[in-house]
């Protein structure tokens, strides 16, 4: 508990105390969602279309008459399962990969980087959007399309920490000791290299829950009865001009809520385990 105070305590600690307990609330809502949610996220009821907020329906209903409140509840379990399992695959290849490419330099280091290029050369959006139509608007496919997007955010991260470490003189005594390749890379550069690539853990979770509402937004990720931010806020838009605006309002604040929770824990990351963002008081 002590050493939990001082973490705390530390640069950034305010930012990680904060994104903490803002994550704890959509832990809460994901684990007991089915006893939070006063009703099913996606059983219509006509009859009761488009009411406004109410001590029966805390964030009204939408058009088809499902409760916004619930499906707002339900949908953090959506966003956050594609949001974190795209940026855990991503980590998962890119780091690896990044890890070669940064210690063997030759043709294949040289292909990887263009193939990288290639990828980060079309807006993120846009590449989304296409791969996402090709391979079907499912859950799974939209994380596998964020997946192979983020993937070589980290590699280019690992490729410039392992180029700057593999000359470092602890990776040339190892050498000299008859550490192998693998030994070399994986228990001496790996470790050393690893701060970056966690620090981006958090900004890219970040950044996959605004792509995966921004594609469910035109249409482009799941489909309807699902609950998705994004998709919410499309259905809700249409209804802004004539005044019915819980519709939208509320799956829009669960996105700035969810994304704020990794913005902090992001940042307050960079400010604890990157000694060259650190400020002075």
């Amino acid at each position: 508990m002590n050493k939990l105070s001082a973490f705390l305590r530390g640069p950034g600690g305010r930012g990680m105390a904060i994104g903490l307990a803002l994550l704890l609330v959509q832990a809460i809502a994901i684990v007991f969602a089915p006893w939070i949610a006063p009703y099913s996220p996606v059983t219509a009821d006509p009859l009761n279309a488009l009411l406004p907020p109410s001590w029966q329906h805390l964030f009204g209903t939408d058009v088809s008459g499902m409760d916004i409140f619930s499906r707002v509840i339900y949908a953090t379990r959506i966003n956050l399962l594609i949001s974190v399992t795209a940026v855990a695959f991503a980590f998962a290849l890119g780091v690896p990969i990044g890890l070669v490419i940064g210690y063997y330099r030759g043709w294949a280091s040289s292909l990887a980087m263009r193939l990288f290029d290639f990828v980060q050369s079309f807006p993120v959006f846009v590449l989304g959007m296409v791969l996402v139509s090709v391979m079907g608007q499912e859950i799974w496919n939209v994380a596998i399309v964020l997946a192979v997007l983020f993937t070589p955010v980290f590699a280019r991260l690992i490729r410039a920490e392992v180029l700057s470490l593999r000359e470092r003189p602890f990776t040339a005594a190892a050498r000299c000791s008859g550490a192998t390749d693998i030994d070399i890379m994986f228990r001496h550069i790996l470790p050393n290299a690893l701060t970056p690539a966690i620090v981006q853990i958090s900004i890219s979770i970040g950044m996959a829950i605004l792509l995966t509402a921004g594609l469910s937004f035109v249409g482009a990720g799941v489909r309807m009865p699902v609950p998705e931010w994004g998709l919410m806020v499309s259905n809700g838009a249409q209804q802004m001009i004539l005044g019915i605006w819980w519709v939208a309002l509320f799956p829009g604040l669960a996105i700035v809520f969810s994304v704020l929770t990794f913005a902090l824990l992001g940042d307050s990351a960079k400010q604890k385990f990157d000694p060259h963002s650190r400020t002075l008081p």
